[in-house]
């Protein structure tokens, strides 16, 4: 009988001390939650991009990105190694090394087959791709984060720090921040004190077009400073349609050109327009500031820690 109830007693310690041990891995936090639960909530967070609030993944291991821009700054942030997809034959020069990447469509149109199969935890896509964005979603959390054409910089710094956000990498982002807007208030304060007006304009395959405020390009005039030649051009994202007789009319100091036929191919024959009898007449032609900016990362890219770094020594040059 004695021995009985020894094995009974044994049995219940037994018992309790598994009970204990259960209770224990089930810890409650100062707020009564589940510890287990927040530690499957620190995975993901919600951040806002161009369409509004979206869940994503905490440290992304398998990034597909289509925007340039945003690539750029994973790529300066020290997290490009997630990158395991992108529109590899539209990357500017600066972005070259990604060509190593799988490749996940065109710019315009995503391969969803293939971006499928590399079964990524998060998607990046901007305008382009924004027809897009649902079939996208149905295979990972996808990031819609384009540059406000009004606000340029301080929505591509909301993105920038959107970016830092998913990746940690907040501090690094602030520092870079920081750096950048130093560089952008020595252009902003030559620019503003300078007379000189600038016009910009994209060519493609000979046929001219103008951007001013409001436009893909603003941001030579809302951020960096640089005066418009006309205010009036119509703000749209193809551009205001001229001549060369109008850049003559127009006369300005700076003729800013972005040749979109070097950045995607095509008939570029046409294409030099500091050439042009008409520019040469211009005062940016006489006094040699056609400044031809790298077209690939202004027409391909924008909007990121590089491409914004790139694009203010492009029109530093018109500053010398």
């Amino acid at each position: 009988m004695k021995k009985k109830f020894l094995a009974i007693a044994s049995i219940s310690m037994i018992a309790l001390l598994t009970l204990g041990a259960c209770g224990s891995n089930d810890k409650k936090t100062t707020d009564g939650s589940n510890s287990n639960d927040v530690s499957k909530e620190a995975k993901t967070l919600m951040v806002k991009d161009s369409n509004g609030s979206v869940e994503v993944p905490k440290n992304p291991k398998k990034v597909v990105v289509f925007d340039n821009g945003s690539l750029d700054t994973l790529d300066a942030l020290g997290v490009g190694k997630a990158v395991v997809g992108a529109p590899t034959k539209n990357l500017p020069k600066y972005l070259s090394e990604y060509k190593k990447v799988e490749s996940a469509g065109g710019i315009k149109e995503p391969d969803l087959e293939k971006i499928n199969q590399l079964k990524p935890d998060m998607i990046i896509i901007s305008g382009r791709q924004k027809d897009f964005q649902d079939k996208l979603s149905k295979i990972a959390p996808t990031i819609y984060l384009s540059v406000d054409a009004k606000d340029t910089w301080n929505s591509t710094k909301k993105n920038i720090e959107t970016l830092a956000e998913i990746f940690d990498k907040k501090d690094e982002a602030k520092t870079k921040i920081t750096d950048l807007e130093k560089e952008i208030a020595a252009v902003k304060e030559k620019a503003e004190a300078s007379d000189e007006k600038a016009l910009v304009v994209l060519v493609n395959e000979g046929q001219l077009s103008a951007y001013g405020k409001g436009s893909r390009f603003g941001i030579v005039h809302d951020t960096f400073g640089f005066k418009q030649a006309d205010d009036a051009i119509e703000a749209s994202t193809h551009g205001q349609s001229v001549s060369y007789e109008y850049v003559l009319e127009k006369n300005p100091d700076i003729l800013f050109v972005v040749d979109r036929t070097k950045a995607i191919g095509g008939d570029d024959t046409n294409d030099n327009v500091e050439n042009n009898e008409l520019v040469k007449q211009t005062n940016a032609g006489k006094n040699s500031k056609v400044i031809t900016l790298q077209p690939d990362v202004w027409y391909l890219s924008g909007g990121g820690l590089e491409s914004t770094h790139l694009m203010i020594e492009d029109v530093q040059k018109a500053l010398k």
